[in-house]
């Protein structure tokens, strides 16, 4: 099963100069707690973006285009059809960005893991457009974070149409 997670703004947005948004502890606790124990999958740039390498507890795999390029502490993968080969067919992989790797995996995902933040902040980076002829909400839950600026944002589970 390939999931992608991921927190966006009211326009879509999930990034700005290679960094988060915001910071969300609550949602970067519900992040650790999907992801451990399964398999990531990003970019380059995303890999580059963490503040520690490997992510613990999971298996790292990173797409990137140069022939050769190691990182460690993960796998290398050429390509979108490569990292998901590399995935057990019965083990849930979670996609974890950046906005191409997220654009490439949409119409394999089988499930999307969003945090839709309730705030338009300046990005210059965007996730797809979630299609509802495509996609369900399976669950659904308000949040309102204990930080001063109390952001409002709410968890939501989308399932696959059938």
């Amino acid at each position: 099963m390939i999931s992608i997670i991921v927190a966006v703004s009211e326009d879509l947005g999930i990034g700005k100069g290679n960094d988060l948004l915001w910071h969300l502890p609550e949602d970067m606790k519900r992040f650790k707690r999907l992801t451990t124990g399964k398999t990531v999958i990003m970019g380059r740039r995303t890999w580059q973006s963490l503040p520690r390498k490997p992510l613990t507890g999971r298996r790292n795999i990173v797409i990137t285009d140069i022939p050769g390029e190691e990182f460690e502490g993960a796998e290398s993968a050429a390509s979108i059809t490569d990292a998901a080969s590399k995935c057990k067919k019965d083990e849930e992989a979670f996609i974890i960005g950046g906005a191409s790797i997220y654009r490439q995996f949409m119409p394999l995902a089988d499930r999307l893991y969003i945090t839709h933040v309730h705030k338009k902040t300046p990005a210059d980076v965007f996730f797809p457009e979630i299609d509802p002829k495509i996609w369900k909400v399976i669950e659904r839950e308000d949040f309102k974070a204990s930080e001063p600026d109390r952001i409002l944002y709410t968890y939501v589970i989308y399932g696959r149409r059938t």
